[in-house]
């Protein structure tokens, strides 16, 4: 594949790869044309390891706006001021390699529903309130609940079996302490034995090939860590809909739609959020559509969970508010 026949003639390329485990990534990151007209395009390839294919990943391009640098001021070592840019690019990469099908409930699953799932993580919120759990662990407890049921068929009467052993492995992931197991088994009226959930663990490990880390929506929302935009990304979790997008197009839509929530008077999209992404408004407007439909869609759902948790003062009641209809000029 010849990468200048991308572009027009007279275009100077800055080119740089660098290793991820096994994956190998390519990224093409500023193009200058013969008209000086600075352009950002990123390029990305991954090389898949056994079957030595190219696939292309992901070409997006926008154009260079001003923008506020967000690092700028950051001079604490440990956030990586330097490798800021990399590490996004890195994450960006690996959020497509290993993600759960959004129709495995048709394909895979033959004895639990898009509705059994919905309610299993409604109360999989419930518990991580109980126990205090930080937001990521709710997050890759779901991630990897809808990888399992991606790839493996489960009874229904072990679904929630899976819920909590997912939430215990997230949990000594992301925890500095972590729920004892005795206190999942008790959450689900001593349902399951610890013996039982031991041996979940173990099958579930074992068949996820140890596999855990992966960036989730929540990752994606580091730079905005506002209420709302955690509220509306939340309320994705239980909507099995959502996983076919991506966690970085997920994590966008709820910046966007929160912006839009919080002040009509400006555009809830501005160059430094499309720089920082790398996404356009009209790249979001599908999931930003579905999203607001969540975030009105109050009286409807049974699924309350997160609705409530987002109502404490705590959250300064984010859940009560409410968004006007999204207009077609905003994309």
């Amino acid at each position: 594949m010849n990468l200048h026949n991308l572009a027009a003639c007279g275009t100077l390329f800055d080119t740089q790869f660098s290793p991820i485990g096994g994956l190998f990534f390519f990224s093409l990151f500023r193009v200058y044309d013969a008209l000086n007209c600075d352009l950002f395009i990123r390029l990305q390839f991954f090389l898949m390891n056994a079957e030595d294919k190219i696939g292309l990943v992901m070409l997006t391009s926008c154009s260079k706006g001003e923008f506020i640098d967000i690092d700028a001021d950051h001079k604490d070592p440990q956030l990586c001021r330097q490798y800021a840019v990399d590490i996004y690019n890195n994450l960006r990469v690996a959020e497509l390699m290993r993600r759960p099908d959004s129709n495995s409930m048709e394909i895979v699953q033959q004895d639990i529903t898009k509705g059994m799932r919905g309610i299993l993580i409604d109360w999989l919120v419930e518990v991580s309130e109980e126990y205090k759990l930080v937001p990521d662990t709710l997050y890759l407890t779901v991630h990897l609940i809808d990888l399992y049921l991606s790839e493996f068929y489960i009874e229904r009467k072990r679904l929630q079996l899976l819920g909590i052993t997912c939430m215990l492995i997230a949990s000594k992931y992301e925890e500095i302490c972590a729920p004892r197991i005795e206190e999942f088994c008790f959450i689900t009226d001593n349902t399951y034995s610890k013996t039982e959930v031991l041996a979940m663990e173990s099958k579930v490990l074992k068949d996820l090939r140890f596999r855990l880390s992966a960036p989730t929506t929540k990752t994606f929302l580091s730079l905005e860590l506002e209420f709302l935009s955690n509220y509306l990304a939340e309320l994705t979790l239980v909507d099995n809909g959502f996983l076919k997008y991506i966690p970085s197009i997920v994590a966008a839509s709820a910046v966007f739609l929160a912006r839009w929530t919080l002040d009509q008077s400006n555009h809830p999209w501005n160059p430094t959020l499309e720089h920082y992404t790398s996404y356009m408004a009209s790249d979001l407007k599908a999931a930003v559509l579905e999203l607001q439909n969540l975030q009105l869609n109050t009286k409807n759902s049974p699924l309350i969970a997160i609705r409530a948790k987002y109502q404490q003062d705590k959250f300064k009641s984010v859940a009560r508010l409410s968004s006007p209809k999204l207009l077609e000029t905003l994309f």
